[in-house]
């Protein structure tokens, strides 16, 4: 009663915010922006994104290879989508949708559960390492050139240091052939005697046992992971790119860089799907570059459209796969 409660206040927050912020902009001039868009512009912005959705589904693809089950390409994409689904429209920073991962890759394909966990696993963490990694780098860039001013500080450099430091300091003991998690749970279960704690550190140290195996044998699978997941952010900036100057905006690559930070941070915060928080970014950081704010809300729609559309195709994949699994003899 309570987590619906809070759900439905963050839900009512971004309509507000986002309420908020349209009254800001000039709606007909959101409409001309977005009124210079062709159809084959649309077509190239589509073509970048499959090609990015591709390689991130081939990094979770290799990694369940390398723990021995070799998948299904687009079944496997089809259940990335379904789990992203999930993820956008739950509120929070883009988390949510990994238990349906697992369950989707153990119940149709009969992958053990701990190899489920541990290939979701290293395909989060491969993800937010890179990810985290992007918004250091960004920040920094940003910082540096001072490009926004007096608005983003030294302290937003080191909360973006600090959120890189789990997921590698993570991997790297992983790499190592540690148990970080398993271990913590060990300990916490030395402290709080309680029999789901004791299943729960037994699940995670099977899948943490299976991720240390990949690390030690098969490396050149997770190297692979790693290298496919940087085409990935390759592609990703080369969409948004295109969807910046599509909408008629002239932008430095500095300044890109600086855009896609922003949106990225955006998502971070805990409204589902970054509802307000995207728009918010884009027409703040629009407005410091000299831009019209109205490209900002011409931007977020953009990108906007593009989710909502993905996230409900993966729901529908979803709900039809679990569907065959429970009318399954």
């Amino acid at each position: 009663m309570k987590k619906r409660f809070w759900q439905i206040v963050l839900w009512g927050l971004a309509i507000l915010l986002l309420w908020l912020l349209m009254r800001t902009v000039s709606l007909a001039a959101v409409v001309e922006t977005l009124g210079r868009l062709r159809w084959w512009q649309v077509g190239v912005l589509a073509l970048l994104n499959g090609s990015v959705l591709l390689a991130l589904n081939g990094r979770w693809w290799l990694i369940l290879r390398g723990l021995g089950y070799e998948l299904p390409f687009w079944q496997l994409l089809g259940h990335r989508l379904a789990a992203f689904g999930v993820s956008y429209f739950t509120p929070g920073p883009q988390f949510g949708g990994e238990p349906v991962q697992v369950l989707l890759v153990e119940r149709l394909h009969g992958v053990p559960r701990s190899t489920a966990i541990a290939a979701v696993s290293l395909d989060k963490t491969v993800e937010l390492l890179l990810n985290f990694t992007f918004l250091a780098v960004g920040v920094l860039a940003v910082l540096q050139a001072g490009l926004f001013g007096a608005a983003v500080g030294v302290g937003t450099a080191v909360w973006a240091l600090l959120l890189l430091l789990p997921p590698l300091l993570y991997l790297w003991l992983v790499w190592l052939g540690k148990r970080p998690i398993s271990g913590l749970l060990s300990w916490a279960q030395s402290k709080v005697q309680a029999g789901w704690l004791d299943r729960v550190q037994t699940a995670v140290a099977h899948s943490e046992a299976q991720m240390n195996s990949l690390c030690q044998h098969n490396p050149r699978e997770l190297m692979a992971s790693i290298i496919v997941s940087l085409i990935s952010w390759g592609l990703l900036i080369a969409e948004f790119y295109s969807m910046v100057t599509f909408l008629g905006l002239s932008v430095t690559g500095l300044q890109l860089i600086g855009l896609l930070t922003a949106a990225r941070i955006a998502f971070l915060l805990p409204l589902p799907g970054g509802l307000g928080t995207l728009e918010a970014s884009q027409i703040w950081a629009l407005g410091l570059l000299g831009f019209n704010p109205a490209a900002g809300i011409g931007l977020s729609l953009l990108i906007r459209a593009r989710d909502v559309l993905l996230g409900l195709l993966g729901l529908w994949w979803g709900s039809q796969r679990l569907k065959m699994t429970w009318i399954r003899p």
